[in-house]
């Protein structure tokens, strides 16, 4: 059984680490996290603990450990995409946590290190998932879509057929993205939000149909 820290806490690092449970063959061992104390934990029914910050990732480096990155930047998405990548972690020394009830036809995708795909989301044929991407709960990725690199899908986002999502994009719950367009790098589409057309990079989206709220600095 492979040991497993995962780079984050509550939220997303509390669904990658029961994710993991439900596999079977990785042991979660802890969080690093840089704003909880070493030695607390994490959790309210399974406590987790805090084993250092993502800073000391080196000392905990093994052939015996595999790591995942359980981040969500939202509002500094390139600020948290620099981050990791300067982790320099090799992709080989990433988990990769597909819950057993994702639907993915076999063969038919690409699918990159480090990606989470919780229960009942589903990829169609022909999409490209890249490194470090998530895809949470009843999300649905179209087919021909590419999510680059940590690229995230809240639950029961829809992303239609040739849809282009960005590095660190991140597209809020519920929302709906129609087919044949482009989420700029580092880009947020809000929760319940209905995008009908490209995203320019570094641009928050809201709203049905979705408008510009803000450009990011």
């Amino acid at each position: 059984m492979k040991k497993l820290i995962i780079l984050g806490g509550s939220g997303i690092g509390m669904i990658a680490a029961s994710i993991a449970n439900e596999l079977g063959y990785y042991n979660v061992i802890g969080f690093l996290n840089d704003i909880e104390k070493e030695g607390s934990f994490i959790g309210n029914y399974n406590k987790i603990p805090v084993i250092g910050k993502t800073s000391d990732i080196q000392r905990f480096v093994d052939e015996d450990v595999c790591f995942f990155i359980g981040y969500v930047g939202m509002k500094n998405e390139e600020e948290v995409y620099r981050k990791i990548t300067n982790l320099n972690i090799p992709a080989n020394a990433f988990a990769t946590l597909i819950h057993p009830r994702a639907i993915i036809p076999k063969g038919f995708c690409e699918i990159g290190n480090g990606v989470l795909i919780a229960a009942n989301a589903q990829l169609s044929p022909d999409t490209k998932i890249s490194d470090n991407c998530i895809v949470l709960g009843n999300a649905i990725i179209g087919h021909n879509s590419v999510m680059e690199r940590f690229a995230h899908v809240a639950a029961s986002g829809h992303i239609g057929a040739n849809v282009v999502l960005g590095k660190g994009v991140h597209i809020g719950s519920n929302a709906t993205l129609r087919e044949k367009i482009k989420i700029g790098d580092f880009s947020l589409v809000g929760s319940g939000s209905v995008v009908l057309n490209d995203v320019p990079e570094n641009t928050i989206v809201v709203g049905n149909p979705a408008r510009i709220l803000k450009t990011k600095d």
